[in-house]
Order: structure tokens, then sequence, then C-alpha cells
């Protein structure tokens, strides 16, 4: 039996950029203005929200 230490996980990296959120939000945004589903729309609305509290608009 060897006295190997468990390797630690590796460094976290960001999944997304601040340039992907504001992506993601004007595509969102975009398709708000198309959906007519109420249940669909409160939906996306709130991911639009989520998201803005990560990168505010710059507007």
């Amino acid at each position: 039996m060897t006295d190997e230490l468990p390797k630690e996980p590796g460094r976290a990296r960001a999944l997304l950029s601040t340039a992907d959120f504001r992506l993601l939000r004007a595509a969102l945004a975009s398709h708000a203005r198309t959906t007519e589903d109420r249940e669909e729309l409160a939906k996306i609305n709130a991911l639009h929200h989520r998201l803005g509290t990560y990168v505010p608009d710059a507007e």
C-alpha cells in the first residue's frame, strides 16, 4: 500500500464570461417579445432578471 495523498481538485474556471451573460440576456429579451405563452414569459423574465443580477445593463 502506498501513502499517496488524494489529488486536490483543479482550479475552478468560469463557465461563462461577462459578454456571454449580456448575449444571453439579449437573446432572452428578443424571445420574450415574440412569445405569447404567459407561463413561458414568466420563466423568461425570471431568468433574465437573475442574469442581470450578475451583469447589470450598461444602458
